[in-house]
């Protein structure tokens, strides 16, 4: 199952930059034998500056049809790693080709936007900057392979 992280906004070259792509290679490293994976992040921007509702039509045009979407936002629901690794299993057990995240903008993903997911979670009830919310994302994403392969990276 391919993981696609959709997010508004550009990271530029950076440490977040940095740790995104090293967590996303370590995860298409652990997970490719337990059929995840790869992993890839499609930027989305609305240069005319239209707001959240522009926004969210530009992550629905960048997110294929058939692909469930969860979003994070601090509204959602807050899950363990295990939890979050075990979702991730049912869905690829299901037969989902592709599994796509939406992180929205400065001003958050809509309503309308978050209601037509399939999950929404959040990473507490703290407001993260969207670079480190990236780094958390993809953190999840390698270590939720590293628990379905029981490697010691996850310490319960």
């Amino acid at each position: 199952m391919r993981i696609q992280i959709c997010a508004v906004g550009r990271l530029r070259t950076g440490p977040e930059h940095d740790l995104v792509s090293n967590y996303l290679t370590r995860f298409d490293k652990a997970g490719r034998q337990l059929g995840l994976g790869p992993a890839r992040v499609v930027e989305v921007e609305d240069k005319r500056g239209a707001g959240s509702a522009a926004e969210a039509e530009l992550l629905r045009r960048a997110i294929p049809d058939q692909n469930p979407v969860w979003c994070l936002d601090e509204r959602g629901t807050q899950m363990t790693s295990p939890d979050f690794a075990q979702a991730i299993a049912r869905l690829r057990d299901a037969g989902i080709s592709e599994l796509s995240f939406a992180i929205g903008g400065a001003d958050g993903l809509t309503k309308e936007f978050r209601s037509g997911t399939a999950k929404q979670i959040s990473f507490g009830k703290l407001v993260w900057p969207h670079a480190l919310a990236r780094v958390m994302l993809a953190e999840q994403i390698y270590r939720a392979a590293t628990i379905l392969s029981g490697s010691p990276y996850h310490r319960a």
